[in-house]
């Protein structure tokens, strides 16, 4: 079977920060990363080699509080960012195998995002960017 992946890489991973502009001015200064895309003071990607780090300020898509009203905050909402092909597809098929999921489907100006738990409640994003 030639079936297409549904997942096909990692998009990145998302660190939830309390300011944008700094936390870009700490990782291009001090670690070498590389500036790859902003929108301040909500957003900003930047890269070293194969890793894109996403920092989501508290205005970003990414860092909307959850249905109950629980705020993300830096620390314990970082998580592997896994890009898909087609977010509601995905959704349905996670929903139809029981996988628990933490928030509905959020939409920001690059893309379409959800997270899921692993069974040990860790939390999982899966991504679809804008066309």
């Amino acid at each position: 079977m030639n079936e297409t992946p549904r997942i096909f890489s990692v998009h990145g991973v998302r660190y939830q920060v309390t300011d944008v502009a700094r936390a870009v001015a700490f990782y291009t200064n001090h670690l070498g990363f590389r500036l790859e895309q902003q929108h301040l003071p909500a957003f900003a990607s930047v890269s070293l080699e194969d890793l894109m780090l996403l920092l989501s300020g508290p205005g970003a898509s990414g860092s909307r509080p959850m249905p109950g009203g629980e705020s993300q905050q830096p620390g314990g909402w970082n998580r592997v960012v896994l890009r898909v092909v087609d977010l509601p597809a995905e959704i349905d098929a996670l929903k139809n195998a029981g996988v628990k999921f933490r928030n509905q489907m959020e939409a920001g100006p690059f893309g379409r995002q959800i997270q899921v738990e692993d069974p040990d409640g860790n939390p999982i994003e899966l991504f679809q960017p804008a066309q």
